[in-house]
This record gives C-alpha cells, structure tokens and sequence, in this order.
C-alpha cells in the first residue's frame, strides 16, 4: 500500500477505465470463466449464490481459466479518453480461491491505432501481490498521457473491478474562443466531490455521457423527512462563466425534484469536512426554478451573471432524483 485513498483519488479524478465514460476492454489472453468486460462495470461488484452458466460458476469480473502452461495472463482496456494517470485500483472482491497471487500494470500511448506486437509497453506498476476479496490501491507518479493499459496477472485468476484515476487530456487550446463547453462533464475532467445523500443513485452519475437509461443511472437521494434540502458539490473540469445550464430528470416522474438551484465559487481547493456550509455562502448562479418529470430542462436566461467559477453546487428541494447536469461556460 502507499498513500492512495479514495477521498485523494476517486473525489479528485476521473475513472477512465469506467465502462460508462466509454472505455473497452479490447483484448485478453483468456476470459474463459467470466467476461473480460465486467472488468469495467461502474457497479460494485456482486456475487449470487448458486448461479452457473456453461463454463462454470458465473463471477462479476474477468476470470481466465487454470493456466496449464508457461506464462500468464494479461487483459488490454482502451481507456475513455487520453489521460494522465494518478491512481489505479485493482479489486478482487468475491475472489476468494480463484484471484491471482499476484499482478502488474503496463501503460502506453495509441491515439490513432491499436496496440499491436510492435506496440511499446511502459511497466507503469511492477508485479506485485495481490490478496482475495479485497480491493489494492497504488499511486502513480508520472506526467505521461496514455491511452491504454494492460493489466497482467501471475498466473491467472480473476479480478472483479479495475480502476484507473487519471486526468482526462484536454488541449483547452485547441477550442475556439467563445464555443460552448461542458465544464462539468467526466471526460472533461468535472468530478463530482460531495453530497448529503446518494441512497439509491450516485452522485457520479450526473456527469456522464448520453442520458440515463433508467433511475439506476442518475443521482436520487432518499425521502426527505427533515427540513431542508439535498444537495451534491461539483469540482469543473476548469474555471468558466456559465452561460448554460441542462438539467435531466430522464426516468424520474414520481421522485423528481420539486424544484432547483445552483450556487458557484472561484477556489483553488476545498475543505471536503466543511464543504457543506461553505457551499451555501457561495455566488447564486441559478435561483430557484421548477421542475418537472422525466425532462431535459435548459436553462439561459434564468442564469444569473456572475464571475467565473470552478465549483458548484446544486441544490434540489425537497429530494429526489436527477439523470443528468450539464454547465457549459464560454472558454
């Protein structure tokens, strides 16, 4: 272990090896037992009782067979998107008997191709042990982009969740001034920091591509039965004067938010132990509006001029549930 823990990774950077955000597991040595691209799942991962398929006992994960030969295993994922990467979590949980003694990382850089033979693999982390139903976690120190990773196990065995926390690669350059960009958007880099309650849904999922496909694939707080309301804080992917606002309620028609507001804030970091009550003093930057059911609201005129901020804060009362956030701001 070193000093890798998840309010310094997972609330800080973007899992570009989320299934969700767009990343592939585009090859394996063998995934005989369970499917290579399980591996990937947003989702905690799950073990059911007395469940079978034709090759055995069915796992939430990647499971090669017993290797009866030299050499070891290896799976290759296309990350989501470029990125520099700062943290990568290896879970094994529900791996008991079956997860490999050991494992290795290697990285590499392919915008415009696939690896291949020829590819050059840097060792990113070096072979090291690994324990059953249990999650390891390893800083990276490295200022590279990469566009993929291979995960080798000795010999072979499964592994339920691989986590890549990274910094997406944006040449903030390269837009034309003036063009609309979503600055709190995963693959922009926008990360979802905090929140009051994340019961049924989680908060992550508000930054993600496409609309949710159904009230799983959102953020939905439980049945408020205090005064008040809930709410979640968003670090931007970087600091913008928002000129848009969408706000996605897709699939939400009985646990919708009444209604909604957003405040904003221009800091170079926040006190994730305090950040609740900080949060309400921040700038209005959307003052209450309505709400309805299993929609796309956007919002222009409604927005409030304010200076340029890199967090917000959105508030929904009294609870509920919202599929999406969109904050676009002029570079």
């Amino acid at each position: 272990m070193n000093d890798f823990t998840p309010d310094k990774f997972a609330r800080r950077w973007v899992n570009l090896a989320s299934a969700k955000l767009g990343a592939t597991a585009i090859s394996c040595s063998d995934d005989f037992f369970a499917a290579m691209e399980r591996m990937l799942n947003d989702q905690p991962p799950i073990f059911i009782e007395g469940k079978y398929d034709d090759n055995g006992k069915w796992m939430d994960g990647w499971e090669s067979r017993r290797k009866r030969t030299l050499g070891h295993d290896w799976c290759i994922v296309k990350l989501a998107k470029p990125g520099v990467i700062h943290g990568i979590e290896i879970d094994t949980t529900h791996f008991t008997g079956n997860y490999p003694p050991a494992a290795s990382i290697d990285v590499c850089s392919a915008e415009d191709s696939e690896p291949n033979e020829e590819t050059n693999w840097k060792e990113l982390i070096p072979q090291s042990v690994l324990d059953g139903d249990s999650q390891h976690q390893y800083a990276v120190n490295d200022a590279d982009t990469y566009t993929h990773i291979r995960v080798n196990i000795y010999p072979d065995g499964g592994i339920a969740r691989l986590r890549v926390y990274a910094e997406p690669k944006i040449n903030w350059d390269k837009i034309p001034q003036g063009e609309l960009v979503d600055i709190a958007a995963a693959l922009n880099g926008g990360v979802a920091l905090a929140c009051n309650n994340e019961h049924f849904g989680t908060m992550n999922n508000l930054l993600t591509p496409g609309r949710g496909v159904n009230m799983r694939d959102g953020w939905e707080t439980r049945r408020r039965r205090q005064p008040g309301n809930d709410w979640v804080v968003i670090a931007l992917a970087r600091a913008g004067k928002i000129k848009r606002i969408e706000i996605d309620t897709a699939h939400f028609k009985g646990n919708y938010p009444d209604r909604c507001s957003i405040q904003g804030a221009h800091l170079e970091r926040v006190n994730l132990n305090s950040i609740d009550a900080d949060s309400q003093t921040w700038q209005d930057l959307l003052p209450q509006v309505k709400l309805e059911a299993d929609k796309e609201h956007e919002f222009v005129d409604e927005i409030i001029d304010a200076d340029s901020v890199t967090h917000i804060r959105l508030n929904i009362y009294p609870d509920g549930g919202v599929s999406r956030l969109r904050v676009f701001a002029a570079l």
